[in-house]
This record gives C-alpha cells, sequence and structure tokens, in this order.
C-alpha cells in the first residue's frame, strides 16, 4: 500500500512531555509546522522554526482564547480530499496550505471537575478548537494523521522513527480510531458533569481496555475495560481471568466494611469464611474454620499486612488469588513458591459509585449498596434486647449478608461466620442450608446471631433458628407479618432487632 508523506504538521497541545523528540524527527524529515501560543513557544525553544496560526489566519486568538484555530484556512488544510480535484481548485483558490499531521490535546476537563472547580472555570476547559481539530483529522484519515492525546505520541515516534515522514492508511486509519475514541470520552464527561444526577440518557466510557483470555466460559470471550493497575499492583501470578475479576471484586467491596483485623474466604463471589481478631493468623484460621472445603481455590482477602505466621498457615491449602494492603518479605517468599498463584497488593480501594449491567435490549444501572448498619440504626422489636456482644456479632453478620447472593442468610457466633445459605430461592431453604452446613463442620450455634437480607413473610424462620441455638436476629423488617415473627421471638427468648434497610443482591 503507498505510503503518504507529511510535510506539513499543525501542533497545539497542553501536554508537551515527551514531545520534543517527535519535532525534531520531524523537522530532520523537511516537516513545516503550524502552532499557537504555549506551542510555538516550545516548538521555537527547540530551535525549529514555526508559523503562528494567526500569521495563516490572518486572524489573532480572541475572545480570550476561545477562538484561535477556528478558520477554514486551518480546516480546509485538514479536510482537503487530496485526490479530489473540485478540493485542489478550491484550496489553490483559497491558498490555503495542506495539514497532513495534526497533533492536539484538550483541556483537563475531568480533571477540573475532580478538583472541585467552580462552574465557570469548569466550562472554560471545555476545550471546542481541539474537538473540531479531532474530528476533522479523523475524519479526513485516507490523507491525515490525528495524534489526539498524549498516549498516542510513542506509536507515532515508532512509526517515524521506523519509517521517516511517512504512514500508511492503516496507520491513520487506527490513530482516527484513537481519535474518535478520546473525543467521544470526552464528551461523554461533558454531559454527565451537565446531567449531574439527572441519568437522562446512559453515557459511560473507559479507553483502558484488558482481552481477557476468555470469559466467564471458555466459548465466551471477556475483555475488561479499566485501570486495574491503579487499584492493585500485581506481585506475580498467572494472566487474571474474566471469573478472578468478578470475585477480586466481590472481595474489594465485602473487605471494605471492615475495620478490625478481618480475613476473608470467597467463592463464587460469595464469603464461604470470614472472621475478625485482634491477631491476622488467628483470623485467618477461623476463617477458614468455617467453610474449609469450598475455600479450595478461593480468593483470599485481608484489610491487614499479612505476616510470616499468616502465610505459613494459608500455603496449607490450595488459592487461586490473594489480597492485602501489604506482606512482610518472609510472607512474599513463602506465598510465591507457587508461581501462578495471583499476588495482589490493594493500593487502592476506592470503588464507583454506580453499577450497570447489559439487559434485555438496554441497560440497567443503580447506586452501589454503600449503606453499613451500625448500633445506632438498630431498632428493638422483641421483649429481650441483645447483649453487647450480640449487637457486635449482628453487625458483623449483617455486613456478611449485604454481600451475599439473595436470598440470603447469616449465622455468625463471636465475629466469625459459622455458615450461610447463599442464593436459595426461599429464605427456609437458605436457613436450613445453612444449619446444616454448620453442622457438617462442627460449628456450635448455640448462642449464635442470623442476619437475613429481606424480611421474614412467615415466622418459620424464626423457629427454626431458635432450635438450632440462635439467639438474636437481624433482619431489615417491613413484612404484613413482622408481628407474627416477633411474637414468635418473645416466645422463645429470641431477641430481634430491625434496620429499616434491605439488602438485595442478585
Amino acid at each position: 500500500m503507498e505510503k503518504k508523506r507529511i510535510k506539513r504538521a499543525l501542533v497545539s497541545v497542553y501536554h508537551k512531555d515527551n514531545l520534543d523528540v517527535i519535532i525534531q524527527k520531524l523537522h530532520a524529515e523537511g516537516v513545516e509546522f503550524i502552532s499557537t501560543g504555549g506551542t510555538q513557544s516550545f516548538i521555537e525553544s527547540l530551535d525549529i522554526p514555526c508559523s503562528a496560526v494567526e500569521d495563516l489566519t490572518g486572524y489573532p486568538s480572541i475572545l480570550g482564547g476561545r477562538v484561535k484555530t477556528l478558520h477554514p484556512k486551518i480546516f480546509g488544510g485538514i479536510l482537503n480530499r487530496r485526490d479530489l480535484e473540485l478540493d485542489k481548485q478550491q484550496i489553490a483558490e483559497y491558498e490555503i496550505p495542506e495539514i497532513d499531521l495534526v497533533i492536539v490535546d484538550l483541556y483537563p476537563f475531568e480533571a477540573t471537575v475532580a478538583a472541585g472547580a467552580d462552574e465557570a472555570t469548569t466550562i472554560e476547559k471545555i476545550d471546542i478548537g481541539g474537538i473540531a481539530l479531532i474530528r476533522a483529522a479523523a475524519k479526513n484519515y485516507n490523507d491525515v494523521v490525528i495524534v489526539a492525546s498524549q498516549d498516542q505520541y510513542k506509536p507515532l515516534l515508532e512509526i517515524i522513527s521506523a519509517n521517516g515522514a511517512e504512514t500508511s492508511i492503516e496507520e491513520r486509519r487506527w490513530f482516527a480510531k484513537e481519535a474518535f475514541a478520546v473525543s467521544s470520552h470526552y464528551d461523554s464527561a461533558i454531559f454527565n458533569y451537565f446531567d449531574g444526577q439527572g441519568k437522562s440518557a446512559f453515557r459511560y466510557s473507559e479507553n483502558n481496555s484488558k482481552l481477557l483470555r476468555y470469559g466467564e466460559n471458555p466459548h465466551q470471550s471477556g475483555v475488561f475495560f479499566g485501570k486495574f493497575d491503579e487499584m492493585f499492583e500485581q506481585l506475580q501470578g498467572k494472566e487474571i481471568s474474566y471469573n478472578n475479576l468478578l470475585d477480586i471484586d466481590a472481595a474489594v467491596n465485602l473487605i471494605n466494611d471492615f475495620d478490625d483485623i478481618t480475613f476473608a474466604i470467597l467463592k463464587h463471589n460469595n464469603a464461604c469464611g470470614i472472621a475478625s481478631r485482634p491477631v491476622l493468623v488467628e483470623a485467618w484460621n477461623d476463617a477458614l474454620a468455617g467453610d474449609p472445603v469450598s475455600a479450595f481455590g478461593g480468593v483470599l482477602i485481608t484489610n491487614a499486612i499479612i505476616d510470616k505466621a499468616t502465610a505459613e498457615e494459608m500455603t496449607k491449602i490450595f488459592f487461586e488469588v490473594v489480597i492485602a494492603p501489604d506482606y512482610d518479605l518472609e510472607a512474599i517468599e513463602i506465598l510465591s513458591q507457587k508461581k501462578n498463584r495471583i499476588i495482589l497488593i490493594l493500593k487502592n480501594a476506592k470503588i464507583k459509585a454506580l453499577q450497570f449491567r447489559s439487559l434485555l435490549n438496554g441497560v440497567l444501572m443503580q447506586d452501589k449498596d454503600t449503606h453499613t448498619e451500625v448500633a445506632e440504626n438498630l431498632t428493638v422489636v422483641t421483649e429481650n434486647a441483645p447483649t453487647a456482644e450480640e449487637i457486635e456479632d449482628l453487625l458483623f453478620a449483617n455486613k456478611i449478608v449485604k454481600h451475599t447472593k439473595s436470598n440470603a442468610i447469616v449465622l455468625a457466633k463471636n465475629k466469625q461466620l459459622c455458615a450461610s445459605g447463599v442464593g436459595q430461592t426461599s429464605r427456609v431453604d437458605a436457613l436450613t442450608h445453612a444449619i446444616e452446613k454448620a453442622d457438617s463442620f462442627k460449628m456450635d450455634l448455640k448462642g449464635a446471631v442470623m442476619a437475613s437480607d429481606a424480611f421474614f413473610p412467615f415466622p418459620d424462620c424464626v423457629q427454626i433458628a431458635f432450635e438450632a441455638g440462635i439467639t438474636s436476629v437481624i433482619q431489615p423488617g417491613g413484612s404484613i407479618n413482622d408481628k407474627l415473627s416477633i411474637e414468635s421471638c418473645n416466645e422463645n427468648g429470641v431477641s430481634m432487632v430491625t434496620t429499616g434497610i434491605r439488602h438485595f443482591k442478585h
């Protein structure tokens, strides 16, 4: 395929880091430069001649810099079709120079919003000329190269280092694709700023993509869009899979709700073991005791630095992923003995505030469930009130049930998960499953507490729980039959508190 030569470049950028090498190489290839303001000064500081946009257009930068490049002599030079005779005649008639390369970036709108700037400052960071240049050059990729962000400096440098000031149609089309990704992301950010909480349309954009080995199953393709490396540092291990990411997300959301030293084991997005203890190795051992069978091949997470003693206990089972804020050097040596084991440092636990998923012929979106109950949120509805120790266990169990697939029941004692019933079609099934699991692992339920993600429509769960040894219950309340469940608690000496908050999870 015939390559096209870059003869003239328009350069107008906010970020100038690493631009000097590109300018120098293009200058060595005989490329002429047109620029504005600070970028022109930058190019000239390299002892490279550069024409001012104002000299080409005959107009100065006006309206406080809002209008610089918006002129037919600029956009005609970019948009003219080199193989169309009429375009050739018109640019000759109006003395419009051809522009073969546009290097431009955009005002930092998102960063300005994130910094909490006032509206007047934010509005001034909505780029007009830059976005127009990007779209024009990308539209005419048949003849023009568009570099629309600092992220594309490196691929451009690689091309001109290898081929000089010449590009192929495939290369120009790739740059055009990247340019439209930049412009659409930018416009999405501006729309979301103006829309606020209106949610009048769905506009969400992520520029960073990582192709996964496959999706949920090997016959499905999978891609992760996001900046995983901003949240985690991967110390070692195999490539992270689609299912790993789902479990990692569930693990981080769960551990974020705990302040005490806590260790959790997750399988298929649900906790199968979790405990809070003053010493980390004790938290690990008690988390594992809740379900040592399901823990096989699980995802482990803690909010404390993993030490040697804990690492030695952990390696007695097989697990795929471990996540912690940091690791002792001795712990790293122990954990890294399995080379495929994924070891992650959680650098930033901040999770996006919105959740969405494709559904039917559209998208379903909601606010993330960030509500975590504290003692002041609990309403005692029975004759007996829970003890201080039971309140701690009730709040502990309620954090777990919040992150467990509905219908869900969690049984806990002494800040340890005894068992849970997960994803059952009835609450009774969830409870009986939890009791059976606790029995199978010799967990003593006498004096344990029960948490439910939703209200009890009938008193049967309360009665079953009492017979298993449960002494206190936490649930949202709100059923027309709440009175019956409360009466059953009173008859059996069981205390019950309500929260008024339901935590369904599908």
